[in-house]
């Protein structure tokens, strides 16, 4: 495989790209600001507490004789961070009285706050408060626990709440954030647009009056190479328009001489050969018309208002102007028009679809053969069908023919290859579609033009 794989973190869109860093940025921002607050909040809940437990310490400390503590549960100590305090004998061997006897933790060797670990039915940690020694040598010890689980539940439950807002507008900020870029990119969509609506015969430059300053020197780019196709485009016209031109007169002396010399050319072998230069002018003729006339399709479609075509006189009068051709040859000729069709298009351009779809049906439909031209309707739609009973075209070749100068393998001499791309090029200047199809009900081929819905 040529192509790479794209990985998610590297879109080829912009668009995303922007938004997946602006996201990513924000998600980052949010989660390091959670986690300062959580770290603030912390150090003063803790502040907080510990303050409280020295309060309480020094409470029971200074009562003479000391009161008892209030017996409480292991519930309040864990859920509601209860303080549990403790008194001990002035030499800290023997604990005489505790709120919460459950709790095994001894007196500590020093004065101040503490983290100790607890063993037992109050596995947890603990902050601890150990008061100063009173001065009487039996005043009882204090010492003043909390739970440290309580009061990182505290300090996160706090920091969640001061975080709400936070966690509430980064949804709506990653909307505007992508309201915004989407806005930004609209410019860029509508460039893709203008260039998606170019025509290939008559491009023109895209304006840059919306166009964002960063992408302005791509777009003046894109208009500059605009400009030179358009050239290349004229002077490919005007060359084969004065190729076409200047050959004209010479091949139409060339055409005279030989009418003139029919009279002088004896019979026998010398006629066969005169016959076979006579049919390869006419060839060079018709080629050198058709030159002309792709030319013509190829140049920009004027702006004027086109006339309104009645479809099935324009198809009697180009049948009219081909019945030569189908005499000379044998060929029954039918026409059927079973539906009323106006288009809006120069008649010339027109006639050009329908006269080269029709001739070639004449071409290749064998002598005594037979070409018929229907106007009808098809679901609700009017389509013009030419037919024939020639040899058709290889499903494989259905495509192709309408390439210049393109001819099928076998096909017989005389054409040029240029018809049908003649045909197309026109009916896709004023809306119409052409489809050819080898016929279901015998040989032959079903030339198909849809023509536009307002033409009904």
């Amino acid at each position: 495989m040529t192509g790479a794989v794209r990985r998610w973190w590297r879109p080829r869109s912009l668009r995303t790209q922007l938004l997946l860093w602006l996201v990513t940025l924000h998600v980052v921002a949010a989660v390091l600001t959670a986690w300062f607050s959580f770290l603030a909040y912390g150090n003063l809940v803790h502040n907080a507490l510990d303050d409280q437990m020295r309060l309480v310490a020094e409470s029971y400390a200074g009562n003479d004789p000391p009161k008892t503590p209030r017996a409480m549960d292991g519930e309040a100590a864990f859920s509601r961070g209860a303080f549990v305090v403790q008194l001990w004998s002035a030499d800290g061997a023997t604990l005489r009285a505790s709120s919460w006897p459950a709790l095994s933790v001894p007196l500590q060797p020093g004065s101040g706050f503490s983290d100790v670990h607890a063993e037992g039915p109050a596995h947890s940690r603990w902050r601890v408060f150990t008061a100063e020694p009173a001065p009487h040598a039996d005043a009882p010890r204090v010492q003043v626990l909390q739970n440290e689980d309580y009061r990182h539940r505290r300090a996160l439950r706090r920091a969640l709440l001061e975080g709400l807002p936070i966690a509430l507008l980064l949804p709506a900020a990653l909307l505007v954030l992508w309201l915004i870029v989407s806005a930004a990119s609209r410019s860029l969509r509508g460039v893709a647009r203008d260039v998606a609506s170019q025509d290939e015969r008559r491009p023109t430059e895209l304006s840059l009056a919306r166009v964002p300053d960063e992408i302005t020197p791509l777009v003046g780019a894109f208009n500059h190479l605009l400009s030179r196709v358009r050239s290349a485009f004229a002077t490919q016209r005007r060359f084969v328009q004065d190729a076409a031109h200047e050959l004209r007169t010479p091949m139409a002396a060339i055409g005279l001489q030989i009418e003139n010399l029919r009279a002088h050319v004896p019979a026998g072998e010398a006629t066969e050969r005169f016959n076979q230069l006579e049919a390869g002018v006419t060839r060079a003729q018709h080629l050198i018309e058709q030159l002309l006339q792709l030319s013509r399709q190829d140049a920009p479609p004027s702006d004027a208002p086109g006339e309104r075509v009645d479809i099935e006189a324009l198809l009697r009068e180009s049948l009219g102007q081909r019945m030569v051709l189908a005499d000379a040859r044998r060929i029954d000729v039918g026409f059927e028009g079973l539906a009323a069709a106006v288009v809006t298009a120069p008649p010339a351009e027109l006639r050009s679809v329908f006269d080269n779809l029709i001739d070639n049906a004449l071409r290749y439909a064998p002598e005594g053969g037979v070409v018929d031209v229907r106007l009808h309707r098809v679901d609700g739609q009017a389509v013009v069908d030419v037919l024939d009973n020639g040899p058709g075209i290889p499903p494989a070749e259905l495509e192709r023919v309408f390439d210049r100068f393109f001819r099928v393998p076998g096909a017989a001499a005389g054409g040029s290859g240029l018809g049908l791309a003649i045909a197309r090029t026109a009916a896709e200047r004023h809306g119409l579609r052409i489809e050819l199809r080898n016929r279901d009900d015998g040989p032959g081929l079903r030339a198909r033009v849809v023509l536009p819905m307002q033409s009904m």
